[in-house]
C-alpha cells in the first residue's frame, strides 16, 4: 500500500495521529496561517469566526461544543478525515451547502492537506 493510501486508511479508521505522520507538521504550520484568521488549535484554542480545530480528524462535522454552526454543517453528516477535508478545503460550498466557511479553496493539494493534518494532530492537546 502506498504511504498516501496507508494515511487515508488510518484516517478513515480514526487513527489521526498515525495518519498525520504522513505529512510534515512544520510545513503544515505554514499552511495553517491561511486558516488562523478564523480557526485556532492547541491548548488555548477557542472558537473564533470558525470553530477551534483540536481533535478534528474523526470528529463529526458540526459537533464541536459551544460553536454556532450553520444548519447545513449540522446536517452534513460528515466525519472529518483526509478525504472529506480535502474535498471541503477545495470547495466548501459544494461539500456543505450553506456553510459559513468563507475560504474559497486556494489550491489545497494533497501534500498541503497532509501537512495541515499533521500540524493539527501535532498541535492539538
Amino acid at each position: 500500500m502506498s504511504p498516501r493510501g496507508l494515511a487515508l486508511a488510518l484516517a478513515l479508521a480514526g487513527l489521526a495521529p498515525l495518519a498525520a505522520a504522513a505529512g510534515d507538521a512544520s510545513a503544515g504550520r505554514k499552511v495553517f496561517t491561511a486558516c488562523a484568521n478564523c480557526h485556532a488549535v492547541g491548548p488555548a484554542a477557542r472558537h473564533g469566526f470558525g470553530p477551534q480545530l483540536n481533535a478534528l480528524v474523526g470528529r463529526k462535522a458540526g459537533t464541536s461544543p459551544g460553536y454556532a454552526y450553520s444548519p447545513g454543517m449540522k446536517a452534513a453528516g460528515l466525519v472529518w478525515n483526509e478525504a472529506t477535508l480535502t474535498a471541503f478545503l477545495r470547495d466548501p460550498g459544494a461539500v456543505v451547502p450553506g456553510t459559513k466557511m468563507r475560504f474559497w479553496g486556494v489550491g489545497m493539494n494533497e501534500r498541503k492537506v497532509a501537512d495541515l493534518l499533521a500540524y493539527l494532530a501535532a498541535s492539538a492537546p
